[in-house]
């Protein structure tokens, strides 16, 4: 392997553990839903629909790892725990919004694309 091909495989790694985190359904979902402000965490569960408890805890502890989130106790009885975005995961919001808005302006395109490709497969 050359060292170009080397340096495009090593940056095709980067990208892929990046994208794994910050393009699945959920996270994308939490890091919108922050966008907008601070929630606790049965804020962000109801204003986000269909996700389970845990999937919720699982997200945000990535996103937390990743340095995206930052989660905030606040010792009262019972605890309160908030979640926000850090100048990181503020910074993801552009490019979030730029894939949604693509996403949405081309829904008809690619569903039209799908119905052509299955109606072809089903002449084979």
């Amino acid at each position: 392997m050359t060292d170009q091909s080397q340096a495009c495989a090593d940056a095709c790694l980067v990208v892929s553990d990046v994208l794994a985190r910050v393009g699945s359904k959920w996270s994308i979902m939490v890091v919108a839903t922050l966008g907008r402000r601070p929630h606790r965490f049965n804020e962000l569960k109801r204003e986000i629909e269909g996700i389970s408890q845990r999937m919720l805890t699982l997200t945000v502890r990535g996103l937390e790892r990743d340095g995206l989130i930052v989660r905030t106790v606040t010792p009262t009885i019972p605890p309160r725990v908030d979640y926000a975005l850090t100048d990181l995961g503020r910074s993801l919001l552009e490019p979030v919004s730029a894939l949604g808005d693509w996403a949405i302006a081309n829904r008809a395109a690619v569903e039209r694309a799908r119905q052509t490709f299955d109606a072809d497969l089903g002449q084979s």
